[in-house]
């Protein structure tokens, strides 16, 4: 496309991000977070670099509750730990009140409960496995992809249940109890532990046979910079595709206040 083409498409995009004369009222982004706070980071950052912006004015309002106190979703899943929904339900409601009017919840395992989360309020919530199927159907990727995740989330099937109504099959790592140590390494700061043991269940899984692999814990793009190149442009980075699904909800939610 020539330089002068691409231009104007960009200022397309950041005259429908900024609105004429300011943005519409409730076109503010909630993001419940701290779970973990590294990966909550690691939202916020994609989120201002996946909109196209000139100046401060043209990146939508961010309010971010780092609810780190929320109790494990996967122990919780396993029947050996305290149910993180009342917590979560109550990061809600705080977001609604400060004028929230779409969320995003950086933390795939506490998806089991999008459900329930999502009765309880009146804010559009985004879910991160739809933003993910979003991905892999741009990409234009066959039907068979590898996940990386906490056990909770593959035991609760968040993956599975999701991607097939897509018409997309999954394969979970062959050593689950290796992908937990790692995901804890990188809770605990212990990245160059946990690097090379993420690196060595992606390409087990694309030897099997996948054509991709899910980081589906919100945890493990943090090492996806590091991934070898080739390893890295099979990987599809969660974290990412929310923040980018969440920027076309709050755009799709402004559009329909303007009209």
């Amino acid at each position: 496309m020539p330089a002068h083409q691409v231009h104007g498409a960009r200022a397309g995009l950041r005259r429908s991000a900024r609105g004429e004369g300011g943005r519409p009222a409730g076109t503010l982004i909630g993001v419940l977070g701290g779970m973990g706070p590294a990966a909550t980071l690691d939202f916020l950052g994609k989120l201002q670099a996946n909109t196209p912006a000139d100046v401060d004015q043209d990146h939508w309002p961010v309010l971010t509750f780092s609810a780190s106190q929320v109790p494990d979703r996967t122990a919780a899943i396993l029947g050996h730990g305290e149910s993180p929904l009342p917590a979560m339900r109550e990061g809600l409601a705080m977001l609604a009140r400060a004028g929230a009017s779409c969320a995003a919840i950086p933390c795939n395992t506490a998806h089991h409960w999008f459900d329930e989360l999502q009765a309880s309020t009146d804010l559009t919530l985004v879910h991160i496995v739809d933003a993910v199927a979003s991905e892999l159907k741009a990409r234009r990727l066959p039907g068979s992809v590898g996940l990386l995740a906490t056990t909770g989330t593959v035991q609760a099937r968040i993956y599975q249940r999701r991607l097939d109504a897509h018409g997309i099959a999954t394969r979970t790592a062959r050593d689950q109890a290796a992908v937990m140590r790692a995901i804890e390494d990188i809770k605990a700061g212990r990245l160059d532990r946990a690097l090379p043991a993420v690196i060595g269940q992606v390409r087990e899984l694309l030897d099997a046979g996948c054509d991709a692999v899910v980081l589906g814990c919100t945890e493990l793009p943090l090492l996806a910079p590091d991934f070898p190149p080739a390893l890295r442009a099979v990987s599809i980075d969660t974290t990412d595709a929310l923040a980018r699904a969440c920027l076309r909800t709050i755009d799709a939610i402004a559009r329909g206040q303007a009209a």
